[in-house]
């Protein structure tokens, strides 16, 4: 290897200069850290692109600025593209397909600075695309060893890998005769009479890896029904104030606890909530016009410069006790029932989610299900449990079956302006202890995948959970998880998304066999299904 070898470093950041400019701060501190271990094992890390002065931040911020600056990269040079902030993948993606030399993508391990969400998208993203790249995590790159030995290794030969030996591809001879009916079952139905999946507005802050292409889904028996956002917000104007109102009325005799304050700048506001409600009813009302099966919210661009975040309604509509919407029948729609929703159109979660509500409701178990940001993890300070717990964290979309205390131990907070001008309640709340399914659907060599795991959700103290609220967003959902059988690297080194589906099941047992029927119904659905860790007695699934 030659003394002082040059890599390029590549920063990708958000569309929003708002979240660019708050986050500079923390990348420019990440990437002086990362060139000075670099320099220390022989490398040299040079800026592909320029910060800017007027903009007040270096990240690549388009599409088109992300082509500009990869037209004038060396494409056999080694890259790191290294993140402590969200990006959208898709500013980049471009010029990753084109290069020839070795990739990596580095993430920081923190709360509140969430690369290593980042970085996981953008991983699923390349591994949609077929593109090779190596990746690489840490919380001090300075004093991290194993990081520096990997980092040393794809300096020296151009690329790094993980074992990932807690990953085993699943076979149904093991499965259950009774739950491989159900699955079998599930598979006819979707098979003959279809399911939709609605759709406001594909590709969602740069997620590539989140839309499933056309011709992938036909074979699932799931069709997307492509909707358009300023369609929902057209909509929203129809709802009365009266129909509103009785949304929010339903909400508060439940004991919800909303946190209102007077500025609706930087507070949360009963106008904002009313406006959440008039889309809570306009989106079940759509919904139900094109009997769609699942919904799916852009939640981030568009609507957010129109009215407030979505996600008070995201989570209502995964809740089985929501408020009761009337189609112009007046019909109930899906009364007593979840109505599946995926956080920013993710339509792999979408997929997930409308598999996740047939089994459980098939092996009557409980159908609300919610996507997480894979947000952080970290050991338990408190002494409660030595196991590594993770913090999944998404920014409201939890069904309030899922939080300690249902609706009355769930609360309303404004969305951050930062991301969310128009404001806006999150629905927030602490997971309840129990048992449950983990999955992610993606997509690799141009197949359908799904990875499933077990986990269970455990209760720290009001300490611990508030240490953990304020390192990443406080007015969010959170969830302490402990993976069985699979570790932070190895989830790390394997999990191709940013987001993570979950669902409870009654006991450990039957979670078991919510997992193994639904890893039989991917598998008649298409799908290459690969089974993670152990269950809760530590035995290999």
């Amino acid at each position: 290897m030659p003394k002082n070898k040059t890599v390029l470093l590549v920063a990708n950041g958000d569309l929003r200069i708002t979240a660019n400019q708050n986050c500079w701060s923390k990348q420019d501190e990440m990437e002086q850290e990362l060139a000075r271990v670099l320099k220390s094992l022989g490398g040299n890390l040079k800026r592909a692109h320029k910060y800017d002065p007027e903009l007040k931040h270096g990240f690549i911020s388009s599409q088109r600025q992300g082509m500009d600056v990869f037209a004038k990269i060396d494409r056999q040079a080694p890259l790191i593209i290294a993140e402590a902030v969200w990006q959208y993948s898709h500013h980049l993606l471009h010029g990753l397909i084109s290069h020839e030399g070795p990739i990596l993508t580095v993430a920081n391990w923190s709360g509140t600075w969430p690369g290593l969400v980042g970085m996981l998208n953008l991983n699923g993203s390349l591994t949609k695309a077929g593109v090779k790249y190596s990746t690489l995590w840490s919380e001090d790159f300075s004093t991290d060893k194993r990081f520096q030995k990997k980092l040393k290794k794809w300096l020296e030969t151009g690329s790094v890998s993980h074992p990932t030996a807690h990953v085993k591809k699943y076979k149904s001879k093991g499965t259950p005769a009774r739950l491989k009916k159900v699955a079998e079952k599930i598979a006819t139905d979707l098979d003959r009479n279809k399911a939709i999946m609605g759709v406001f507005d594909e590709f969602c802050m740069g997620m590539y890896n989140a839309t499933i292409p056309d011709e992938l889904l036909f074979q699932t028996g799931v069709y997307k029904e492509q909707l358009s956002q300023s369609a929902l917000y057209a909509e929203m104007q129809t709802v009365t104030k009266a129909e509103a109102d009785e949304v929010y009325k339903f909400i508060v005799k439940k004991g919800f606890n909303f946190h209102f304050g007077r500025n609706g700048m930087n507070s949360l506001t009963k106008a904002q909530v009313i406006e959440q409600c008039k889309m809570y009813v306009a989106a079940c009302r759509i919904g139900d016009t094109y009997s769609c099966d699942a919904l799916g919210i852009q939640y981030q661009q568009g609507l957010k410069d129109l009215c407030p975040a979505s996600d008070l309604v995201e989570g209502m509509l995964n809740s089985t006790d929501r408020p009761p919407v009337k189609n112009a029948k007046g019909e109930v729609i899906l009364k007593g029932e979840t109505y599946p929703h995926f956080n920013e159109v993710d339509e792999c979660c979408g997929l997930d989610a409308l598999m996740t509500k047939r089994i459980h409701t098939a092996l009557k178990q409980p159908a609300e299900t919610t996507l997480h940001d894979l947000r952080w993890g970290d050991w338990d300070k408190s002494g409660t449990t030595d196991e590594y717990v993770w913090v999944f964290l998404i920014s409201g979309s939890a069904p309030i079956e899922h939080h300690i205390g249902g609706w009355k131990g769930s609360h309303g907070y404004r969305q951050p302006a930062m991301y969310f001008p128009q404001g806006g309640s999150t629905l927030q709340g602490i997971a309840k202890p129990g048992e449950i399914v983990w999955s992610r659907i993606f997509i690799e060599d141009g197949k359908l995948k799904i990875d499933l795991g077990r986990a269970k959700v455990i209760t720290l103290p009001k300490e611990e959970t508030q240490r953990r609220l304020d390192e990443t967003t406080p007015q969010w959902p959170i969830m302490h998880a402990v993976t069985y059988g699979v570790s932070r690297d190895q989830m790390m080194a394997r999990h191709q998304a940013n987001h993570i589906n979950v669902a409870y099941a009654k006991s450990a047992k039957e979670a078991d066999n919510c997992l193994y029927a639904k890893a039989e119904l991917a598998k008649k659905m298409g799908m290459e299904v690969a089974l993670c860790g152990t269950n809760a007695i530590g035995k290999k699934l």
